[in-house]
């Protein structure tokens, strides 16, 4: 981002602009030039017509729960202010799931045999 922002930007015709991310055409990529292009992509390679643009991050969030990442820290890289938004944009495989919910029953298991228990 340093680079971006200290080198490339600046040499490009609209580098005046606010805009962190000017296109070549104006000050600012439109929401809806990404939606179209990453359409046109999607449909050109084959992909669910259901996905857009903004999959791409619930994509990325999901990876970072299912890679091990602490969910604190997945809520504040993406800005939400709740956990529960970051929740609503978790779309865990059920492999994962399946996982989790190994470990945690081999947990409860161990620790029910394990000697000097009491209760």
């Amino acid at each position: 981002m340093d680079e971006w922002i200290s080198e490339v930007r600046p040499g490009m015709r609209h580098s005046t602009s606010r805009a962190l991310w000017p296109s070549e055409r104006g000050p600012r990529v439109e929401v809806q030039r990404l939606d179209s292009r990453f359409a046109a992509y999607r449909d050109a390679v084959g992909l669910d017509p259901a996905l857009e643009f903004h999959s791409l991050r619930r994509s990325y969030i999901t990876h970072l729960i299912e890679d091990g990442h602490d969910p604190l820290f997945v809520q504040q890289q993406v800005g939400h202010d709740h956990a529960s938004t970051t929740a609503i944009y978790t779309c865990v495989s059920s492999d994962f799931r399946t996982r989790s919910l190994r470990r945690v029953l081999d947990a409860t298991i161990e620790a029910a045999l394990r000697p000097g228990r009491t209760s």
